[in-house]
């Protein structure tokens, strides 16, 4: 009963404003947290396209479509992983008319407008598809959003960012290091913080999990496998003991990772989530996963050498 109140009275938009790359609203929600309730931000991303839509063939996955449902599907895989490492998002339908333009600021206010289909559209402000051509539009006012919890605010929270190593060019012609020099984890390995501790295996785990999710499309093309984006587990051969029993548990059964995945997101209020290919795929892709560990073995002619314990104090 808790959920079904939460999902018929959804948290109010507090307020809405553009920033760079993106909208942003902040919603007011009561949580109990450490016995205290208090505000919670968090940022949206509203649907452009049906779940089905695939990622255009001549598009760059730096040009791919932002998608909704791929944020939600994340933050489901990610807890089934056990990674922790995606921030809370649920899917929410929102009124244009009474929970954004009525509450938008001056600038995000002047682009709204009424399409020729008579919906309410709007296109925010940034350096980069923010006109006409790419509003995101109702019908004729109602939309479906991913909302997604903030980190916390540094001061609060102080953190240090890290450049990933087999971060793509994000360039149309030129590629990165990591795609042309093939003992490139070598380099990799005697630079801090990836000499020591769990952060290599760390980035071995976020390789799987790009790897299942299509990232760079974000679940944008469900019959095609891009195997690049292993390129860390399959340079460096090495995976962590937990990640890989979770894959073989999920491609052993009895419950497949599409199975496990339905079952998390068929309360979301906007299920179903994924275009039913996108979860076919995923149970594909761990098998191209664990094959990929497998010819690992066999390179190195020692599982040891490619299991890895999860102690985070010892030198890889």
């Amino acid at each position: 009963m808790a959920g079904q109140q939460e999902a018929a009275n959804p948290a109010k938009l507090q307020n809405i404003q553009s920033s760079t790359g993106s909208t942003q609203a902040d919603s007011k929600t009561e949580e109990q947290s450490l016995s205290e309730k208090r505000k919670t931000d968090s940022g949206a991303v509203v649907m452009h396209f049906p779940r089905e839509q695939q990622t255009l063939p001549n598009h760059f996955y730096f040009t791919d479509f932002e998608r909704h449902t791929a944020e939600i599907a994340s933050f489901h895989l990610d807890r089934l992983l056990g990674f922790r490492r995606a921030m809370p998002v649920i899917g929410r339908t929102l009124n244009i008319t009474t929970e954004i333009y009525e509450i938008a600021d001056g600038e995000l206010l002047k682009t709204f407008f009424v399409s020729p289909a008579g919906n309410l559209c709007f296109h925010g402000k940034c350096s980069y598809y923010c006109d006409t051509a790419h509003a995101v539009c109702g019908s004729p006012d109602t939309l479906e959003g991913s909302f997604a919890a903030f980190l916390p605010d540094k001061v609060l929270a102080a953190r240090k960012a890290w450049r990933h190593p087999w971060r793509r060019s994000y360039h149309k012609r030129k590629k990165a290091q990591w795609e042309h020099d093939s003992d490139y984890c070598s380099l990799v390995k005697e630079i801090p913080p990836y000499d020591e501790g769990r952060r290599l295996l760390d980035l071995m785990d976020m390789a799987v999990f790009d790897f299942l999710t299509d990232h760079g499309r974000g679940f944008g093309k469900p019959f095609h496998d891009e195997t690049s984006i292993l390129a860390p587990l399959l340079q460096c051969c090495m995976i962590r003991q937990t990640t890989l029993s979770t894959l073989l548990r999920f491609h052993n059964g009895p419950i497949r990772l599409s199975t496990a995945m339905r079952q998390s997101m068929v309360k979301d209020p906007v299920a179903p989530v994924l275009w039913e290919p996108h979860l076919e795929a995923l149970d594909r892709r761990i098998s191209i996963v664990l094959q990929a560990v497998r010819d690992c073995v066999a390179r190195e002619n020692s599982s040891q050498q490619v299991v890895h314990s999860d102690k985070i104090d010892s030198k890889l």
